[in-house]
């Protein structure tokens, strides 16, 4: 009987952890989806330089750490080397990707280590979609029009799903 309910427990704590990487690797899809909307004709006035911040505070721990270490160092400095001395070569759409690569490489263990793995981290995730949330709606002319434009839509649900992943992490946090 005791092996039974440890087998349980076990499960659960898998499926648990489990659940919390697909949320937080759903969050980074979230956030590509909408740097690439960015990157297309659907322009919008949304601040996407706070998504980089948002993926760092957010990404999976295990392609955290698979990307700040020896890999991570290895695509930054190509990154560096193509900005540097190729510029016309390296496009526009691989700004955001390499400086979220930059400071996932070069950001300070208390970033990394200590902010990240805490509430903070997801407290400023947190602020961050709600700010990109308020700035949305605000361009877009208000909360319905948000949801009326053809680009609000796609844009609006993004952004509010981004939402669920730091209000899980902080009410796991809590609990």
């Amino acid at each position: 009987m005791l092996l039974v309910k440890q087998v349980c427990l076990e499960s659960r704590v898998y499926t648990f952890f489990l659940m919390d990487f697909l949320i937080t690797v759903r969050a980074n899809i979230i956030c590509s989806y909408l740097l690439i909307l960015d990157r297309t004709n659907w322009k919008t006035n949304m601040l996407t330089g706070l998504l980089v911040p948002y993926i760092f505070f957010s990404f999976p721990a295990v392609l955290f750490h698979f990307f700040r270490g020896e890999v991570g160092k290895w695509i930054a400095f190509v990154a560096v080397v193509l900005k540097l001395f190729f510029p016309r070569h390296f496009p526009d759409w691989l700004e955001m990707p390499g400086s979220l690569i930059l400071l996932l490489v070069v950001a300070p263990n208390i970033f990394a280590h200590t902010l990240r793995d805490s509430w903070i981290g997801s407290a400023i995730c947190l602020l961050i979609g709600c700010y990109l949330l308020q700035e949305h709606i605000r361009a877009s002319g208000g909360f319905r029009n948000s949801f009326t434009r053809s680009n609000g839509i796609s844009n609006t649900v993004g952004i509010i799903l981004l939402l669920v992943y730091p209000i899980w992490a902080l009410l796991l946090g809590v609990v």
